[in-house]
């Protein structure tokens, strides 16, 4: 069975990118902002979640705190927009396996999910 992603971002156009990307390995799940992540990931299963940071209402960092909440052993990938250090600093800080600075090149997603897939 394919692992399942769960994408989340605001920008429907890099949901529709990071899907094309994905979908040759892995089933993917999209929403299209926290709030949505959260209920999908209390109806199904998911094995990563690829989180943007910089979202309207609730931003990823603040997702991957409610998360942690219930799903602690999925491991999160932020993908950023932001140069901004401190972003990537926290979302380390909180338990991030990796960040993904956009727009970034499909082969390098695909290395970066595959690497923390191979970890589990």
């Amino acid at each position: 069975m394919k692992k399942r992603i769960l994408v989340v971002d605001d920008d429907s156009m890099n949901l529709m990118r990071t899907k094309m990307v994905l979908s040759k390995e892995y089933q993917v799940v999209l929403a299209e902002s926290g709030g949505e992540a959260l209920n999908k990931m209390k109806n199904i299963r998911v094995d990563m979640v690829l989180l943007d940071i910089d979202m309207p209402g609730m931003n990823g960092i603040e997702t991957f705190e409610r998360m942690k909440n219930f799903a602690t052993d999925i491991p999160v990938i932020f993908l950023t927009a932001s140069g901004l250090e401190e972003d990537v600093v926290s979302a380390i800080r909180l338990g991030a396996v990796n960040y993904l600075k956009k727009p970034f090149r499909p082969q390098e997603l695909m290395k970066r999910v595959a690497q923390e897939f191979e970890k589990q």
